[in-house]
């Protein structure tokens, strides 16, 4: 597998202070089954999706105990100089870059609007191993109180140029490297509660977001937005029983046409 492009979407993770209970959902939700935990990285716990790594979960480890969160890490050739550029635009490193043996090198940050988010330099992991099948990540939207800050940042730290939806009652845009797009940025409006912090949502794929969204609520999960059937699929958005959010989609049951997109100058 080619590494992949600077600011690529390459891996997603999860710190939850009930592991097991957090395998046992999500290995009834998205079907996961689970690798060994590294005792020499934290208990740090793979997830597969047909045999290949798709995330992974951990426990806090002591003094790190907060809110259940999935944190999506994006690719870089070079994590220090990520870390600096980071910093130089109004950022803040969260975790200093950090090799983890031969696997690559980490770091966690937020940007100036209080997005966190992970950078990974990848050596012997590369990170997702399979796209496209129930199970594995899909999707990532930015959402953040102050998209101005945002996309500033982002566009800054990584080669992004953006393209913005042509509906003035929505404040959304595309992050694309090139000619491909990469990750989504909303804005978060009014009806988001004052205690959601600004955040990376992850979207795992499903055959049937109906199906996900009955099996994840009736093992705890709370239904935040959805089913609801779009352009580019099916989709629902949920809290899992220890806090974090996801949310779930079918890219095969459509509905409606492409919304249409303009260059951001």
């Amino acid at each position: 597998m080619a590494v992949r492009a600077e600011g690529t979407p390459c891996w997603a993770d999860a710190m939850f202070p009930d592991l097991e209970a957090a395998k046992s959902f999500y290995g009834d939700v998205l079907g996961w089954t689970f690798g060994e935990s590294a005792e020499e990285y934290g208990n740090y716990t793979q997830a597969y999706a047909d045999g290949r790594a798709v995330a992974a979960v951990v426990p806090p480890m002591p003094g790190q105990e907060g809110p259940a969160a999935w944190c999506l890490y994006l690719a870089s050739p070079d994590a220090a100089a990520t870390a600096a550029k980071i910093r130089d635009n109004g950022g803040e490193t969260l975790m200093d870059p950090m090799q983890v043996g031969e696997f690559g090198t980490m770091l966690l940050a937020r940007d100036p609007a209080g997005v966190v988010f992970g950078v990974w330099q990848a050596g012997s992991h590369e990170g997702f191993e399979a796209h496209g099948v129930p199970g594995t990540f899909c999707w990532a939207e930015v959402f953040t109180r102050e998209p101005g800050k945002s996309d500033a940042f982002f566009s800054a730290v990584f080669p992004y140029s953006m393209v913005k939806m042509e509906d003035e009652h929505v404040d959304f845009r595309l992050y694309n490297i090139g000619d491909e797009t990469v990750m989504g940025r909303m804005r978060m409006g009014d009806d988001f509660p004052p205690e959601v912090p600004s955040h990376v949502n992850v979207y795992f794929t499903v055959a049937d977001c109906d199906a996900a969204v009955a099996k994840a609520t009736e093992r705890g999960a709370v239904l935040r937005f959805g089913p609801m059937s779009m352009p580019f699929g099916r989709f629902a958005a949920l809290t899992d029983p220890q806090g974090a959010a996801f949310s779930v989609i079918d890219v095969h049951t459509t509905e409606g046409e492409m919304p249409k997109m303009s260059p951001v100058s």
